[in-house]
């Protein structure tokens, strides 16, 4: 896909050595960016060099780690910040290792979303795009994901904040939330969910597809336009938004 205003553009797409992230760096190499790619394990470097883009890896909740990412690109045009941890955190475990992962959720979607972009600001000038992955559960909510679906609300709570604060220095910033993307991530979820309905995950599957205006299971690259959009220079006069890629499963 081709959009103005892509080509030449310093992209860098955080959580992108698989899912997701993946699909949108994909994306934006084929629309000529120069791009980075970030992640917290060794298969980014593998990945960006599929693309040819430049692989960085660091653990997103260590402001050292995100400020060497940082320093190695001094200029920037786009950041995407789609690095994210999604599991279960159900409220009546009262286990250490709930606790954990409740907090590690919170600081990765959340914290290390807001040391990206602090990192990385100082690179960006006028006509800069910021775009954030929040989910269609930063619009509504499910049982057992409470880490999740509270730091997605988060997400969404970020970025019109920090529309308001990089308006007037021309930077945009808005969000995009996508519904069922088959990810390793989207189907460890799903049979969590199964399990507490006592149902098979591809039952529960099936019903969440087919109660979308549009059925189906999407794939990363059915979503990785929207954020080509958002880059471009079509999306000039757009910031603060958020923009749901769920094939109508909540219409908003």
């Amino acid at each position: 896909m081709k959009l103005e205003g892509l080509a030449g553009r310093t992209v860098l797409v955080t959580g992108s050595s698989r899912g997701i992230g993946h699909g949108i760096a994909r994306a934006f190499a084929a629309a000529g960016a120069e791009l980075h790619m970030l992640a917290d394990d060794a298969a980014i470097h593998e990945a960006a060099g599929r693309l040819g883009a430049r692989g960085h890896q660091a653990d997103i909740t260590s402001s050292e780690a995100v400020a060497a990412v940082a320093q190695a690109i001094p200029k920037l045009d786009v950041l995407v910040n789609n690095a994210g941890l999604e599991l279960v955190t159900p409220l009546d475990d009262a286990g250490a290792a709930n606790e954990a992962i409740f907090r590690r959720v919170v600081e990765i979607n959340v914290v290390g979303t807001f040391l990206v972009t602090r990192a990385l600001l100082p690179g960006m000038g006028h006509g800069g795009r910021i775009i954030n992955t929040a989910s269609i559960w930063s619009r509504s909510a499910e049982a057992l994901f409470g880490a999740y679906v509270a730091s997605k609300h988060a997400v969404i709570g970020l970025t019109k904040t920090w529309a308001k604060e990089l308006g007037p220095r021309g930077i945009t910033v808005n969000a995009v939330c996508p519904g069922w993307v088959r990810t390793e991530a989207s189907l460890r979820s799903l049979h969590a969910m199964a399990a507490r309905m006592a149902v098979e995950p591809e039952t529960l599957l099936n019903e969440i597809v087919s109660a979308q205006i549009l059925p189906g299971f999407m794939e990363p690259e059915d979503i990785a336009g929207t954020y080509l959009f958002l880059a471009s220079d079509l999306a000039a006069n757009i910031t603060g938004q958020s923009l749901g890629v769920d094939r109508g499963e909540f219409p908003w």
